[in-house]
């Protein structure tokens, strides 16, 4: 599927904000995806669906969860930490949108995971920092960005993980998965700072 008619199917499942979020991630993506020698249309592609499952009922997404291979211990958290998931399957099933890649960096887009590609880094990283978002620490994570993938995404790990505890959220075993995995790789395979 080429990036025009994966916007056209997505604008609809949509609220104006959110599409124009998501045409700023694909921005942001495409970006990120020059500076660190990945594919830009893998980039934009899973930008553009990132937030595709964002509106759906929460019935039908716990039915998917149920129904498929996505890990069942989601119903026990937030429903927002659904949409990610249930797109990785949504887009296979009516868009036939089969690459691994993409559907991976979807899944994993909001809370994060252990062994992330550079795509998955690419994903998480710009949705957090396209330029419609504000909020304190964003700036370093935009000027890590520029410099090192690997970094950026563990500010938004560690950030996130920080939100999360002010709030008194739980937080999806995934997410600290994420954060002490890319900690390790900035450590060069070892698990204490240097």
């Amino acid at each position: 599927m080429n990036l025009v008619d994966a916007i056209n199917v997505v604008k609809p499942h949509l609220t104006k904000e959110r599409f124009e979020h998501t045409l700023r991630v694909a921005e942001t993506a495409r970006d990120l995806a020059n500076r660190f020698h990945e594919s830009e249309d893998k980039a934009q592609i899973s930008a553009i669906f990132h937030d595709y499952a964002k509106y759906r009922s929460l019935d039908e997404m716990k039915r998917i969860i149920k129904e498929t291979y996505l890990p069942k211990d989601l119903l026990y958290y937030h429903h927002e930490l659904w949409h990610g998931p249930v797109a990785s399957i949504l887009i296979e099933r009516e868009y036939g949108i089969t690459d691994m890649a993409i559907q991976q960096a979807i899944y994993c887009h909001t809370t994060g995971k252990a062994h992330m590609s550079n795509l998955d880094m690419i994903l998480f990283t710009a949705d957090y920092i396209e330029p419609g978002r504000s909020f304190p620490g964003l700036d370093e994570v935009r000027d890590m960005a520029n410099r090192d993938l690997l970094k950026a995404t563990w500010l938004v790990s560690r950030n996130t993980i920080n939100y999360l505890i002010m709030k008194n959220q739980r937080i999806y075993p995934d997410t600290f998965h994420a954060y002490n995995d890319i900690l390790k790789r900035i450590n060069g395979g070892m698990m204490n700072e240097k």
